[in-house]
């Protein structure tokens, strides 16, 4: 065979030296691995794998120093070799590294805006920092976000490392992103020994953020009490004119100890913010109890009133019934309405502070407002419509206790019948408690079509210029509401006279389950009980049938009340009355002093007004002024009157008397008093009882 020329000639003969290179080698190896295995053998620990590796380091690097051109590029992130340095803990790396890079790239930047310094400080690299420093490094040179190296030391609470910057020339005033200094941070985060370092160095005090705050005031809004308290004592700080950011951030912190220290230096809480807001607002919205108890007295209703707005409202809002109590308790007004200017930003303009509780479906602050005498149909958007449309029956039935309207009108598109039977249409409680306290039942059953054909009526849905007065039966009678409309004819039926309805809703009715029930009831008189029960209410008018106190005053028998408000058909289940005490009710100051604006000012004592009536004497000054003057001016001309028992009788008697004798109906609504009829045989005037005689 030939030998191949194109292949390289390689010799494998070997010398006997080379042999016993390679039995020495795998002895070694061999050796070593066999002291791995083998207990109690100490092994390379972590350090000398870490020193190993760092000398491997520095060796590859003494190689590539050579090379000048590489420490001038940068990777993708703009990293020069010397940023990628000042981050290792090695310092002799680092060393090298600057060394080998010139002069001018040890102040360029990263993508990011950081030098090599800045790097180093926050890495909280000490060794690497003072190194930098000491080869002239900038101390002052700030990132894209607009930080220095000594607002980056305070971040990173490195103490050490800010006495290295200032020592070595680091600007203790030098105005960082939105103009904070190294102060504003140290303050913010409470570090009070970097605050105590920076005014030792010089910082100023009362230096100013973009947005106006200074230390003291991040201090006060942190809660750091002992920094603020330096911070007063160290600076000329004019605390009256800074008192509306800085008592106001305290309070939005939270702190009661910072409160009553602004306080104590002078702050004045009735300066108000930019926005108008005052400290006592905050501590209202955010729910912070002690420190709103420190500001209710330091605070004037006359700078309430300037900024528009009640702290009733804010802690209405924030749903905090604690604080909405204290200042109920203070005498804040809680029927104090929104100013225009601050009312126009809300699409509902809302007014009231009740309102705000009923959106949040706060009960407990809707009980304390209502309790405090709240009105509740003071809005242009009823409470009570919020109510209906949240479903609460709750505090439905707490709105109708305490007189909301229940037949409002809706401004916008309103109906030809009172806006809120819209949102009962499906729930059987909620009509039942519309009806019993006087919505007008009526108005459902009033078309002027009768039993004439209805014309075509399409509904284009709101429009900007005509607004339909769209009737019950053509609401009720929708493809998507007709299977409701047997069950809410039915139950309204329960709440009127002798009725007739349209031959559009009659159409409509006679396709229901309760038809034949409805039929038997359209076609049939009305019971004798039924109709003497709407006659009462008519008589006594919607005011005084939505006003519990005024119920609670009348002597009549619990059956009696209870079957006029229709309690058998009160499916929610409230309580039952109790005689003539006005507590049992839960009433308001406004309840109370709403049924006492339906008695004459003249005749009933002052004293019996706004109190529980504990007499018959009372009890007949109420009737009288409830119905009728004449009856009034009579009993006022009797010195005496005869018992309890016997006077409740005679009213009564008097009551059932007019109620068959008079024919023109009261007007619904009306507060006036109730006219009687003219003296007959069978009202007869009440006489004093001739005193017992005794025997001698």
């Amino acid at each position: 065979s030939k030998l191949n020329l194109s292949e390289p000639h390689m010799d494998y003969s070997s010398s006997d030296e080379d042999t016993d290179a390679d039995v020495d080698t795998q002895l070694i190896i061999q050796q070593s691995l066999l002291d791995i295995y083998k207990p109690g053998v100490t092994q390379h620990t972590s350090e000398d794998k870490r020193s190993h590796s760092i000398s491997s380091k520095e060796d590859a690097l003494a190689h590539l120093i050579k090379y000048h051109s590489a420490f001038g590029e940068a990777n993708v992130d703009g990293w020069l070799p010397l940023h990628m340095a000042a981050v290792q803990l090695n310092r002799n790396i680092l060393e090298m590294a600057l060394n080998a890079s010139k002069p001018s790239t040890w102040e360029q930047t990263t993508h990011n805006g950081e030098t090599p310094l800045f790097l180093a400080v926050s890495s909280s690299l000490l060794e690497n920092a003072h190194f930098l420093l000491l080869n002239g490094c900038n101390p002052n040179a700030k990132n894209l976000e607009g930080n220095s190296p000594l607002f980056t030391a305070v971040l990173k609470d490195s103490y050490d490392m800010a006495t290295l910057l200032i020592s070595n020339g680091a600007d203790v005033n030098l105005q960082c992103a939105n103009k904070r200094t190294a102060l504003h941070e140290a303050a913010k985060l409470g570090n009070w020994d970097m605050v105590k370092l920076m005014l030792t160095s010089g910082a100023h005090p009362d230096a100013r953020s973009s947005y106006g705050f200074t230390p003291l005031a991040l201090a006060a809004q942190g809660g750091h009490t002992e920094i603020m308290e330096l911070l007063l004592r160290k600076g000329k700080i004019c605390l009256a004119s800074d008192s509306s950011s800085i008592l106001l951030e305290a309070v939005r912190g939270g702190n009661p100890d910072s409160v009553t220290l602004l306080l104590e230096y002078g702050a004045d809480a009735n300066i108000p913010k930019s926005s108008g807001h005052l400290p006592i607002h905050v501590a209202a919205d955010k729910g912070h109890l002690l420190a709103l108890k420190m500001l209710v007295p330091v605070t004037d209703i006359a700078a309430i009133k300037r900024s528009g707005i009640s702290p009733v409202h804010c802690a209405a809002a924030g749903a905090h019934p604690q604080c909405l109590e204290i200042l109920i308790q203070a005498g804040f007004d809680v029927n104090f309405m929104l100013d225009q200017r601050i009312r126009k930003h809300y699409d509902d303009q809302r007014k009231s502070a009740l309102y705000f509780a009923v959106s949040n479906g706060d009960l407990s602050s809707v009980k304390l407002l209502l309790n405090a005498g709240a009105l509740p149909n003071q809005d242009p958007v009823n409470c009570l419509q919020i109510a209906l449309r949240m479903g609460n029956h709750e505090l439905i039935s707490l709105l109708l206790r305490h007189g909301a309207n229940v037949n409002y009108f809706c401004r916008v598109n309103p109906l030809h019948f009172p806006s809120a039977l819209q949102y009962s249409l499906k729930d059987e409680v909620m009509l039942r408690m519309l009806l019993n306290y006087g919505y007008d039942t009526e108005r459902c059953f009033d078309c002027p079509h009768g039993d004439r054909v209805h014309r075509f009526c399409t509904f284009e849905g709101w429009t900007p210029t005509v607004i339909k007065d769209t009737m019950f039966c053509e609401v009720i009678t929708l493809s998507w509401l007709q299977h409701l409309s047997g069950k809410v004819v039915r139950v309204m039926l329960d709440y009127v006279d002798q009725v007739q309805i349209c031959s559009k809703l009659k159409a409509v009715l006679e396709k229901q389950k309760l038809w034949p029930e409805i039929h038997l009831i359209l076609t049939n008189p009305r019971s004798l009980k039924h109709l003497c029960r709407l006659k009462i209410r008519k008589c006594m008018g919607r005011l005084r049938l939505r006003c519990p106190v005024f119920m609670s005053f009348l002597p009549l028998p619990n059956r009696l009340k209870a079957y006029v408000l229709y309690k058998e058909y009160d499916l929610y289940g409230q309580e039952s009355f109790t005689g003539t005490c006005v507590l049992s009710f839960g009433c308001s100051r406004a309840t109370t002093s709403a049924a006492t604006a339906l008695l004459p000012q003249q005749g009933v004592p002052k004293s019996n007004h706004t109190s529980i009536i504990p007499n018959a004497q009372s009890r007949v000054f109420i009737l009288m002024s409830l119905f009728g003057p004449s009856l009034q001016a009579k009993a006022q001309q009797r010195r005496r009157l005869p018992s309890p028992a016997r006077c409740t009788a005679q009213v009564t008697a008097t009551a059932q008397q007019r109620l068959g004798h008079r024919h023109s109906a009261e007007e619904p609504g009306a507060s006036g008093p109730l006219p009687l009829p003219k003296k007959t045989s069978r009202c007869r005037p009440l006489r004093a009882r001739p005193p017992p005689t005794t025997r001698t």
